[in-house]
């Protein structure tokens, strides 16, 4: 049974016209912003603003430009972010104390012969520092937790692994 609804608006903007639109595939940027709301209204419903814009274009290898976000890039950073923010929650009420946290998460896409691909796994690698050794077991099974309740992960039709490293400070 549903308890709850979450709705969550975005949206994209194409900044990309170099002048002639679309008249060819050479002739246009991928360029584009994202940010949270619609478009048109500069403060949510309670009167605060919005985070700020992510410059946004296609994958570098689609044209794309490298010094923007991706949407392959965005969601596997949305998985880590998900994962991260349930993984601390966790900890804290377990009484596990992460001094450190940084994830070198890898996601793999293939693209099939017609152009069109699928994301096919997701792997996080989370680095976490907690106060004390005798914390690391419990950290580490804290991950297959977070996993279980983060939206994004539970949300998504590909595997998404984890291969934690949790360490404590030397003589702590």
């Amino acid at each position: 049974m549903v308890s709850q609804w979450h709705s969550y608006q975005i949206s994209v903007s194409w900044t990309g016209n170099r002048g002639e639109g679309t008249s060819g595939y050479r002739a246009y940027d991928r360029s584009h912003e994202v940010t949270a709301g619609p478009a048109d209204q500069g403060h949510d419903s309670a009167g605060r603003g919005r985070p700020q814009p992510i410059a946004g274009s296609s994958d570098p290898a689609f044209r794309g430009d490298p010094g923007r976000w991706n949407p392959e890039q965005l969601l596997t950073a949305s998985l880590a972010q998900c994962h991260m923010l349930w993984y601390l929650h966790l900890c804290a009420v377990a009484g596990v104390v992460v001094t450190g946290y940084r994830d070198d998460a890898v996601a793999t896409m293939t693209e099939d012969a017609d152009g069109s691909g699928r994301f096919t796994e997701v792997v996080l690698r989370p680095h976490v520092t907690v106060s004390s050794p005798d914390m690391i077991e419990k950290a580490n099974g804290l991950h297959r937790d977070a996993h279980e309740k983060c939206f994004i992960a539970r949300s998504v039709n590909f595997p998404v692994r984890h291969e934690p490293v949790v360490t404590a400070p030397a003589g702590s």
